[in-house]
Order: structure tokens, then sequence, then C-alpha cells
């Protein structure tokens, strides 16, 4: 993380219990007094009784009780009562509002006060995202929603130059209130990953309204059927490429935190790389390449490579294969480890045309790319076999291909950006140059948003320095709650910064009574109020900006309350039970609000 900013407020509650006593004193005393003198100017008006009374309010009132001014009897009690009966009123009004506000907050909220607003989050303010959005030429939407701060209930949003970073325990709301609005929002093509059908069944049917949608889902997680393919391989353009998908092959195939081998680990990615450069050459199928891979000897992919002038590749394939035999089954074992998600026949439907006649539709990053309103859903589960890989390499193509098209664009940026919402990155989407291009997409116009349940899990996949260069790199950071990391929470309590809370004390000495006010340095959110954050509530930490406190803002009673159960009740098979789960999780939010 970051050094952390300087961040100290005062506490602005700091009258002493006198002093407060002293005001209500005073309030009370100028209430019956105005009463009194109302009563009498009114009462003998309406009595007739003819009596001048006097413009000096404590001269009526102790003239009232000195036996000087006549009270106007009927009349002035009427007066009175109704004065009475005015300030109760308006008294009952004052403290039912403050009961239902007080309703609103959490045991966090007065923290509030001492973090930033105003001025302090100009940046994320609706008018200058707004502002930015028209310079950028963008007119479709300002930017994308984070929430409502709950200092000011001033909404926040994320424009299209900023690149994000959440990080939510799990079961904190992350899909309600922050991936689903994300893609709802989205005025052009959206790209969303995850291990559950939930953001499908959320957001299918609103997004395709806007254009065609294809869901990726290679393991059944939403029990899609393959009624559209895809070709890694025609993302295998050069040796370059074809690089950077067997590391996506061996960064997938690894247990996160696993530790490779020196060796053969390295020789096997590099063997796949040129198994792969050569299936693409070919025109072979991408299953092909594993076909290879258990054929240790086989000299075709070797002819193929030399055949297409790549000679420097062939012979590094072909010094594999004449390698010892313990040496090269070392390679080709660890090679046919990270590609073994090819062998499941449901996950090769995806990316292998079915026979000759095939007449499903190919999905093309470069297409996608160019249209204004298409969504893809990359699907996966974790675990052995999992065709995480597949997903992450047709989400770095469409990103890739999202690039290219925005330098070839005016100002080398997209005209209507690319949202892409990572959830379960670290599952489902090991990107591992993620870090290194972070800072880079926002230029480009393509605005990702990678979602993490801890800290912990983004060093898992990307290593310490890795998941600090790409908190670094996000443009507005959020923490959801949920989180028992202490290293990582008090890095962000430092982030958050300190405020002076003024404090007194009062001592009796022989019949003098001395008052002395002292300052105090506190966190505005230690360790344990991060890790216990109520539900519903999160912290924003974005750049030239003040840390700030918002309300998530779920999509259950918004704007997208009717098209998302809409799109649950024609696409979730257990539709009823979701939104009677999502009912409950906004009574949960309310009833935790409650709780001071």
């Amino acid at each position: 993380m970051s050094s952390p900013n300087n961040n100290r407020r005062r506490d602005p509650g700091g009258l002493s219990s006198e002093a407060i006593l002293g005001l209500v004193v005073i309030f009370a005393v100028a209430v019956v007094v105005a009463a009194l003198y109302a009563a009498m100017h009114l009462g003998h008006r309406l009595a007739g009784t003819g009596v001048e009374v006097p413009a000096d309010p404590f001269g009526v009132v102790f003239g009232l009780f000195g036996g000087k001014y006549e009270w106007p009897g009927a009349a002035g009690w009427w007066v009175l009562g109704g004065l009475v009966a005015v300030v109760v009123a308006l008294g009952t009004l004052v403290l039912v509002w403050r009961a239902r506000r007080g309703k609103r907050r959490t045991r966090v909220d007065q923290q509030a006060a001492y973090m930033g607003r105003g001025r302090d989050i100009e940046d994320l303010s609706r008018k200058a995202v707004t502002a930015k959005a028209e310079w950028l030429g963008v007119t479709a939407a300002p930017g994308l929603p984070i929430g409502v701060t709950v200092a000011t209930r001033q909404p926040l949003l994320s424009s299209w130059e900023d690149m994000r970073i959440t990080i939510a325990g799990p079961r904190t709301g992350k899909t309600t209130s922050m991936v689903v609005p994300e893609i709802l929002d989205a005025p052009g093509s959206v790209l969303a990953t995850s291990n559950k059908r939930d953001i499908v069944d959320h957001t299918r049917g609103p997004r395709a309204a806007r254009g065609p949608v294809w869901v990726f889902d290679p393991q059944s997680v939403a029990n899609e059927p393959p009624s559209w393919w895809w070709n890694p391989l025609t993302y295998v353009t050069d040796e370059v490429k074809a690089a950077k998908l067997a590391d996506h092959f061996a960064a997938g195939s690894r247990d996160p935190g696993a530790k490779a081998d020196a060796y053969f680990d390295t020789a096997a990615q590099d063997l796949l790389a040129g198994l792969l450069l050569a299936a693409a050459l070919g025109g072979r199928p991408i299953t092909q390449v594993f076909t290879w891979i258990t054929r240790p000897t086989e000299e075709e992919p070797v002819e193929i490579l030399r055949e297409h002038g790549q000679r420097l590749i062939a012979d590094q394939v072909a010094g594999v294969i004449t390698a010892p035999e313990k040496q090269r089954g070392g390679v080709y074992g660890s090679a046919q480890q990270m590609v073994s998600c090819l062998t499941n026949r449901q996950v090769a439907q995806w990316v292998n045309p079915l026979g000759d006649d095939d007449k499903r539709p190919q999905f093309s990053p470069e297409e996608f790319v160019k249209g204004d309103g298409g969504t893809l859903y990359s699907l996966s589960r974790e675990g052995r076999g999992t065709a995480g890989p597949l997903v992450t390499a047709l989400t770095v193509a469409v990103v890739e291909a999202a690039e290219e098209l925005a330098a070839r664009s005016r100002g080398g940026r997209l005209e209507m950006p690319l949202v892409g919402v990572l959830d379960e990155a670290a599952n489902v989407c090991r990107w591992r140059d993620l870090p290194n291009l972070y800072s880079h997409y926002g230029s480009r116009g393509i605005v990702l948003d990678t979602v993490l349940q801890s800290w912990s899990q983004g060093a898992e996949v990307w290593g310490e320095a890795g998941i600090k260069k790409l908190w670094s790199a996000a443009n507005v950071k959020v923490y959801g709650g949920g989180v028992a990391e202490v290293g990582f929470l008090k890095e962000l309590a430092e982030l958050i910064g300190d405020y002076d809370r003024l404090s007194s004390s009062s001592s009796t000495s022989r019949g003098q009574r001395t008052v002395s006010t002292q300052l105090h340095r506190e966190r505005i959110l230690d360790v344990d109020a991060l890790s216990a954050l109520p539900k519903g509530r999160a912290v924003v930490l974005a750049s030239g900006s003040r840390p700030t406190l918002i309300r998530t803002v779920p999509w259950m009673g918004g704007p997208h309350d009717a098209a998302v159960r809409a799109s649950l009740a024609a696409n979730d098979p257990q539709a009823e039970y979701t939104m009677q789960q999502a009912d409950q999780e906004l009574a949960a939010v309310a009833a935790a609000e409650a709780t001071r």
C-alpha cells in the first residue's frame, strides 16, 4: 500500500456536559419568555382590553409576575395553549426525525464526520464525473456508481478513466451492491467473470435489451448450453501471444501460492507455447495440443513450425523431444497437467467446432469490442480441471482486442468504454500480468474492477509485490468489510488517518471549580472497526481525494429493481428463493443500520 496521508480532524463534538446543560436552560427560558410575551400581546388584542403591552419581552414577563400588568384572561390562556401545542408538535416532529435518522445510522457512521466530504471528494461527485465524461465524448452515462456518502448523502461515481479494485469478504453484498449495478450501468460492452451464476441471472435480461449476450460456461456453472464456440488459437497470431496463452494455462493449473519448479515448469511452459503456435499455424483445433503432449516423440508440430518459418521454436520443441527419456517425460508431464482441462468433453465443445457442418456462431473478440452493447459472461469453477485458464485467455483476448481498437481510435481510446467486472478474479481469472497493465487500460477507455475477497487472496496469485502494485494502480479502492487480516487492516487504518479528539475534565479545589481541555490523537477507524464494518457500509479511497465512508446501494429498491426481478424470473431456476434472499438482505442492512 502507499504511504498514509495526514488526515487529522478535530472532533466537532467538543462541548462539555455543563455547556450543553447551560444551552438547554437558556433555550428553555427563551421559549417561556417568548410564549408569555406573545400570549400577553395577542390575548389583550383578542380580549379588546385596550392595554398597551411594552415591546420589551423581559419587562413584560417581570411586570406580569410583579403585578404591574394584568393577564388578559381566557384569551391569554387560549393563546398560550395554542403556542404550547405548536411547540410540542414541533418538538415531536424533531424527535421523530432524529429517531428515524438514528435508525439509518450504524455504529461507525459518526466517524464519517472526520472523513472526506464536500470538496475532499469533489473528483468523485456527479458534477465532476459528468464533466469528465463529456470531455471524453461519452454522453450515454457519466460513470459507474460507487455509493452514497454517509456524511452528506452525496452520490459518488468513478469516471471512465478510473480503474477500480474492490476487496470485501463473503456475504458483504458485493454482488447486489457493486457487481450488478456496475454491469447494469455500463453504457457499452461489458466483460464479466465469476464462479457463480448469480450475476448472469440478475443482469442477463437488462443487458440483452442492449445487445447480444454471450455466456461462456464450459463447466456448467449456469447450465448454459454450448450454443456458440470460441477458438483460443485465433488469439495466437505470433510466438509472443503463444507464450501468453501458455502462461494462462500454467497459472490456472497451479494451486494459489504453489511454487513452480525452476526447470520442469519453465520448460513445460515453453514447450506448450511452441505446440500452441504449431496448432495455430497448422489450422488444428486446440485439443490437438493435448494429443501431441501425450505423444512425446511426435514430430508433426516441429514440421509445422519449420514450414512456417519458426525455425528456432521448432528447434526448441525438437530439443525436448530428443532429450533423455526422464527429462523429456518430466517436461511433457508438467505440460500435460497445464492443459488437463482440454480432456473434459464438456469443455472441449466450447473451444472446438462440432464437425465440419457446425452451424453455431463463433465468438470473435475483435467483433465483440466493436459493438457498443454486447455482454460476455465467463464462468468457471475452482479446483482441478478448472476451465479457469480458458476464462483468463478469453478475458485477455477481449481486453487486448479492445486495446488494439483503442489504438486505432480517436485519442487512442475507445469511443464507448468497455467495462470489465472481474469478480472472483483470484479464483477464475488468474491474469498474472494484470498488475503491470492496470494503470495503462484507464487511458484506453477500458475500465476494470478487480473484485477480491481478501488481500491475501490477491497475494496468492500475484505475490505481495503484485497485489501492492495492483492496489496502487487502481484510482478507486473500495473496502466493503468482512476481512480479518490485521496487516491489511492496519495499513488501511493508516490510510484513513487520525483525528484529534477534544475532551474536558473538571476538578474542584478550595471551593473553586476548574475545567481543562485536552486533545487526544485517535484512529478514525481502527482495525476492529474495519474488520466488523457493518453490512451496507464501505470505505472508498480515491486518487486525490480523502478516504470517505459510504452507504452501498443495492439493486433492490433502486432504478433497476423491476428489470432485475424480471431477469431473475426468466433465468434463475430458483428465482423465488433468490428474490426472498435479496429482500432479506435488504432487511438485514436496514436492521444493521438500526444498531448503533
